[in-house]
């Protein structure tokens, strides 16, 4: 009986985290991506702008994109880009790593933002979708 009761239990705090956990919209992310169009390019083929190009960025030091003129404050971050680093460092650049030259005011709504790194997490190294 107590095992029964304790694995109702784990079921239904799983199910309620996930149920507020905001969704992940890929198409959503594509279009929120247009804000970053100007400086970023992702994708095959895609090259640095002003800003670095995206593919691979899950996994990626900061600061480590071949070709690319990176602030000291970048380079010497210390960040790993992951899920948590991006979406805390896309919602204020300046704030995150004081230095950059990443010119942009961050995004603050949480489902865009969510929607934004599933875009981008979807690209391997060489800009193909996983």
């Amino acid at each position: 009986m107590k095992k029964t009761t304790l694995s109702t239990l784990i079921v239904l705090a799983s199910a309620a985290a996930s149920s507020t956990a905001p969704a992940q919209d890929v198409a959503a992310g594509k279009t929120s991506f247009n804000k970053c169009m100007a400086c970023h390019a992702i994708g095959e083929g895609a090259k640095n702008k002003v800003g670095p190009m995206l593919n691979g960025l899950n996994g990626r030091k900061s600061g480590t994109v071949e070709g690319y003129s990176y602030s000291e404050a970048n380079k010497n971050s210390g960040i790993t880009w992951d899920e948590a680093a991006f979406k805390d460092y896309i919602k204020d650049p300046k704030a995150k790593i004081p230095g950059t030259k990443m010119a942009f005011a961050g995004i603050k709504n949480e489902k865009e933002v969510n929607d934004l790194w599933a875009f981008l997490a979807q690209y391997d190294k060489d800009g193909k979708v996983k």
